[in-house]
């Protein structure tokens, strides 16, 4: 059939019948016909599709690789800072004990910066008392006409008082975006010193500041990539996949990375309750009746 026939038996526009055969193309289900390549054939679904799931695993495996070479990394980096001694510089890094000792060495580096502070801030909604503490030190970069450049995780506007600061930091001329989740807590100033915590999953552990080139590269790096893709304060989360804002996407990559309820919803910076809902949600809209069934029609739907 051509395209006018096809549509006069199914009853559907021209433009809705070319969006579907497109996308079956996009799918492998339909390619030129050998014998003439201005007809499509349909290919047998069960080639089509175990060529599809293949070219999926093969890609997931790869992503999968990556994150965990990054990860060994990341963590011998961190082991190496670890068993530096307190208080003193060991060839281009410091190490910090106790928040009073991280948060005044980083009220110094702040008020040394003459460019530009960048940060990573997860853990969700901001508590009151930081909040306020932290505001006199913004208030006093940004009036010497440094610029300030925040990553916050997506749940933060959905609590009042964080909001609230961070529309002011916005007023005040800061720039604040918004990630579904964020790898460490992290403090870049001028480019030329980074200040990270000894253990991601505990800022109380400790912190080490780090001036060595080599690694401020590679910080500055995660920052701008996460930068490019964070979404800016007060716009809609982008979109994932059908339906789908890019925590729930984030959501469900975390979930196939092997990661609990618990875990997933610390990297979110949600409640428990908030996840499981989430994840209850996600499986109604996407069809399916448990959770094996959810990562199996995300990774049909491409979005894992």
């Amino acid at each position: 059939m051509g395209i006018d026939r096809m549509g006069e038996v199914l009853g559907w526009e021209r433009s809705a019948l070319n969006a579907v055969l497109d996308r079956l193309a996009d799918l492998a289900l339909l390619r030129p016909s050998l014998n003439d390549p201005n007809h499509l054939r349909a290919v047998p679904p069960e080639l089509a599709l175990e060529a599809l799931l293949a070219r999926h695993q093969s890609e997931l495996a790869r992503k999968q690789q990556e994150i965990e070479q990054s990860r060994v990394a990341v963590a011998g980096l961190l082991a190496d800072y670890s068993v530096l001694r307190v208080g003193q510089s060991s060839g281009g890094v410091e190490r910090l004990v106790g928040l009073e000792a991280i948060r005044t060495r980083l009220e110094e580096l702040a008020y040394r910066a003459r460019r530009e502070a960048l940060a990573f801030a997860p853990g969700g909604p901001q508590p009151a008392a930081n909040r306020e503490a932290a505001k006199p030190l913004a208030e006093a970069t940004l009036k010497r006409g440094v610029g300030l450049r925040t990553v916050y995780l997506d749940s933060v506007v959905n609590d009042p008082g964080s909001r609230e600061y961070a529309q002011w930091l916005v007023a005040s001329g800061a720039q604040i975006r918004t990630a579904p989740s964020l790898p460490l807590r992290m403090h870049i100033i001028d480019r030329e010193v980074v200040l990270v915590p000894v253990d991601p999953q505990d800022s109380s552990a400790g912190a080490v500041v780090i001036h060595e080139a080599g690694a401020l590269a590679g910080f500055c790096a995660l920052f701008d990539q996460v930068w490019a893709a964070a979404t800016p304060f007060g716009e809609a989360p982008a979109r994932g996949g059908p339906e789908m804002t890019a925590q729930e996407t984030t959501l469900l990559k975390l979930l196939a990375d092997g990661m609990t309820d618990e875990a997933a919803a610390r990297k979110l910076g949600v409640s428990l309750r908030t996840e499981r809902r989430m994840i209850t949600d996600l499986a109604n809209r996407l069809g399916a009746g448990s959770r094996f069934q959810l990562g199996r029609r995300a990774a049909e739907l491409g979005l894992l």
